[in-house]
């Protein structure tokens, strides 16, 4: 029996929309207890959303050895209509080469992977030098208040350190082993309020409108350089998501404009030189005007050094694929975990059904992703 598929379907088979956990890290904590693993269950959050995390460590016979982690989460999004799907959605099914169920991609079988790439190498490597650990927890799909960032400043107070970090998203493309994510932008958002004065709309002389007051400054924004990237990072990106004015009245001049935009941002900027930039901005067009600036994430990055190399070599031994290094995508846990490793990357199957309707996993790919972790393993901490 296929050890890595065996548990993915376990896996998928807990019922654990965030935040809740379905008994997941159970039976990952049981697993690991059982090959030696300190293992300690982390509860965080409000009653009404109880996040539970998982902290679990084995440490090598040199006690200055190097410390992997394997990170992921266990939560997943909601399966939207049930009607819509093949199968039931927490009812892992084999059809047609693949395995379906909802966290088959995100994350279900790269935690699987870990676990079993695990218990191979402690087999073989008993002895083995370097630490091994675990960080999993069911808020990264959600508010994401109480999950990783908890666990990542419970571990600093403690002096704990990694010095790697593997976390099991699903970042290959086409096929198993394509792309490795080795940063990801920041995210910085703010919400503009920009102050007019509300008049009847036939007598503008009485009124200020913030929306015609407020384009220059927009198209200022839009078009202003703010970094051109770097060899691993586009240029930092400005986008509005939402534009709201107005009474509902079309006689009516309002007395304030309400813009949403965000920022995501490469290591070329800081979240202080954009908020000086568009502020700047805002000065110069004379606007009366606040912002409530939300910093989701500051940009992380690990370079083509021992890690990368080690993922390198395990994935081309395992699919012959040369792998690109990239840092496209949105935000991950990766940006808690950079605060207190030194060399961190995601890696785990192909994306394309991610948060879909049928989510799904090519099952020739499972062994494969499992073997790349336990390669890993061999590489860096044996």
């Amino acid at each position: 029996m296929n050890t890595a598929l065996t548990l993915t379907k376990e896996l998928i088979a807990c019922r654990s929309v965030t935040p809740a956990d379905g008994g997941c890290q159970e039976l990952i904590a049981k697993r690991l207890a059982a090959i030696g693993f300190e293992v300690e269950t982390i509860v965080s959050g409000p009653e009404h959303f109880q996040v539970t995390n998982l902290w679990a460590i084995k440490r090598g016979k040199n006690s200055q050895g190097k410390v992997l982690a394997f990170a992921g989460h266990t939560d997943v999004v909601p399966t939207g209509p049930l009607e819509q799907w093949t199968n039931d959605p927490f009812a892992p099914t084999e059809r047609d080469q693949f395995l379906y169920g909802r966290g088959a991609a995100d994350m279900k079988t790269s935690l699987a992977g870990f676990v079993v790439a695990t218990e191979e190498f402690v087999q073989t490597h008993p002895n083995h030098s370097g630490s091994i650990a675990f960080l999993i927890t069911s808020d990264e799909e959600g508010p994401a208040h109480d999950g990783t960032v908890v666990v990542c400043d419970l571990l600093k107070k403690r002096g704990q350190k990694l010095d790697y970090c593997i976390i099991g998203e699903p970042t290959s493309v086409e096929r198993l082993g394509d792309m490795i994510k080795n940063g990801r932008r920041g995210s910085l958002s703010g919400k503009l309020k920009v102050k007019g004065v509300q008049a009847h709309i036939a007598y503008p002389h009485l009124g200020r409108n913030p929306i015609h007051e407020v384009a220059p400054a927009l198209a200022a924004l839009v078009a202003k350089e703010w970094d051109r990237g770097n060899q691993y990072f586009q240029p930092t990106s400005f986008q509005i998501s939402n534009i709201h004015a107005g009474t509902g009245a079309n006689n009516i001049i309002p007395g304030e404009l309400v813009i949403d935009f965000n920022f995501r941002f490469s290591t070329e900027s800081t979240p202080e030189q954009l908020k000086a930039g568009v502020e700047s901005i805002l000065r110069d067009a004379k606007l009366q005007f606040s912002i409530d600036w939300t910093l989701g994430g500051e940009p992380f990055l690990t370079s083509d050094g021992e890690l990368a190399g080690a993922m390198r070599e395990a994935i081309l031994a395992e699919t012959q694929v040369h792998t690109e290094l990239s840092t496209t995508g949105g935000t991950s846990d990766g940006r808690f975990i950079a605060k207190i490793c030194s060399q961190l990357i995601e890696f785990g199957p192909v994306n394309a059904t991610s948060h879909k309707i049928d989510e799904r996993v090519a099952l020739d790919s499972i062994e494969p992703l499992k073997n790349i972790y336990r390669r890993a393993l061999e590489k860096l901490i044996a």
